[in-house]
């Protein structure tokens, strides 16, 4: 049974900043008014001077952005202290900030884009945990409902953060389709239950809220990348083994057109050890899972196959899962297991693998390298399926924007630590 969750006093930006604390969070049952929400979304146009409000406007985007630099720079000081300092970590460090260097002049391209743009609704607040938030990228012209994309980032549970899918976000506004980009706890701000939660919360905001912006409430779409596919698939899964039980649910999984899971991992039990010598070691990964017997309750793979699940498989969309066959960071055996998995208990599931792509290129260098790529022409003919104008819009659209010269994707690619 769907229902409208309860209404609480909503919480504001600056509370939820200030309520943000660095040690994993209680999980709260607290739903949030999303007919209150809603009216925030729309907020009512007030007459003034142009100049006070591009005043204003420049006030806040400087404010928001060193609100959120503040946090990225906290968590990750806060998240030194806890790994401590060792080797391996100082080399994919080094190694990181190479690969970040190399690829700089997209993500200068990307990054004033998403601080300048008017086609971006930047940190709506849609729940009462700290990094409650999402980004909603709109197309330029919303004349009829677009379909809606709800994107979970990746980030080895740690460094997730709603701005990574930008560059994902901006490309499909500009086929017409809206994207939210959800933020979420990361650890150690959070463990898997609060992560899980959270992005549970995000799609419900959107499921009751997308229609404001010009989005079809019956044409989302759930994707995830890496850490973000694996929480979104736990999120979409726990939700529809809690609908099929006849609990009370503020979103249902049948609103879900398809899912999309990009270079996931879908079976815990199977990269503890992976991880471990990939440099995210056994004793943080299980802090992250909330212990060694949460494991299997937070693998999708194994979850499908739990009778509890029976009643919830026939709710699941259609499922679709991305991978690179090069991908060293998560296997790309993870996608190929879950989908035989799922085609065994009767649940609609396909895999594309990408012959030589990385845990990287499928999301990052080949979106900045532009022009036509698989991933994102698949991604756009599926969710403009039946929709004759929108495909022939597509037919005739030019190629994506080259972001950053191939000498410097390639060699990116190259110094990769993921």
């Amino acid at each position: 049974m769907v229902t409208s969750p309860s209404p609480v006093e909503p919480a504001s930006e600056e509370d939820m900043d200030a309520a943000a604390d660095l040690k994993p969070l209680r999980r709260s049952s607290t739903s949030i008014n999303n007919n209150h929400n809603s009216g925030s979304l729309a907020r009512r146009r007030t007459k003034s001077s142009p100049v006070l409000c591009r005043s204003e406007s420049l006030g806040r985007e400087i404010g928001h952005a060193a609100s959120e630099t503040y946090l990225i720079t906290r968590l990750a000081f806060t998240l030194l202290r806890y790994l401590g300092v060792g080797r391996r970590w100082i080399s994919r460090l080094l190694a990181l900030g190479l690969y970040a260097m190399l690829l700089m002049p997209g993500f200068l391209r990307v990054l004033y884009k998403y601080f300048t743009s008017s086609q971006i609704r930047r940190s709506i607040v849609y729940g009462d945990q700290p990094r409650n938030r999402l980004d909603l990228y709109l197309p330029k012209n919303i004349d009829t409902p677009k379909p809606v994309i709800v994107f979970v980032t990746g980030g080895a549970w740690i460094i997730g953060y709603k701005g990574w899918g930008s560059l994902l976000g901006f490309q499909l506004a500009e086929r017409d389709i809206i994207v939210t980009c959800i933020d979420y706890r990361n650890f150690p701000q959070g463990t898997i239950g609060d992560m899980v939660e959270d992005v549970s919360r995000g799609i419900s905001f959107v499921c009751n809220n997308v229609a404001n912006y010009g989005g079809d409430p019956n044409r989302i779409y759930l994707m995830g990348q890496s850490a973000g596919a694996h929480i979104a698939s736990c999120a979409l899964l726990k939700h529809a083994i809690k609908e099929s039980k006849g609990e009370s649910v503020s979103w249902s999984a049948s609103q879900i057109n398809a899912y999309f899971g990009l270079s996931g991992g879908y079976n815990l039990t199977n990269l503890v050890d992976h991880f471990d010598r990939r440099g995210l070691y056994r004793s943080i990964f299980l802090s992250i899972m909330e212990g060694d017997e949460s494991l299997q309750r937070f693998s999708p793979e194994i979850l499908v196959e739990d009778p509890s699940a029976r009643n919830a498989i026939p709710l699941l969309p259609h499922i679709v899962l991305f991978h690179g066959t090069e991908d060293f960071s998560i296997p790309s055996d993870s996608s190929i297991t879950f989908v035989d998995t799922l085609k065994r208990v009767g649940a609609r599931a396909e895999l594309i693998l990408y012959h030589g792509k990385t845990h990287t290129d499928l999301f990052i260098q080949d979106a900045l390298r532009g022009g036509k790529e698989e991933l994102f022409d698949f991604i756009v003919e599926y969710l403009h399926a039946g929709d004759a104008e929108a495909l022939a819009n597509d037919a005739m659209a030019p190629p994506r924007k080259r972001l950053c010269p191939e000498p410097l994707v390639k060699l990116a690619g190259l110094v990769s630590p993921f």
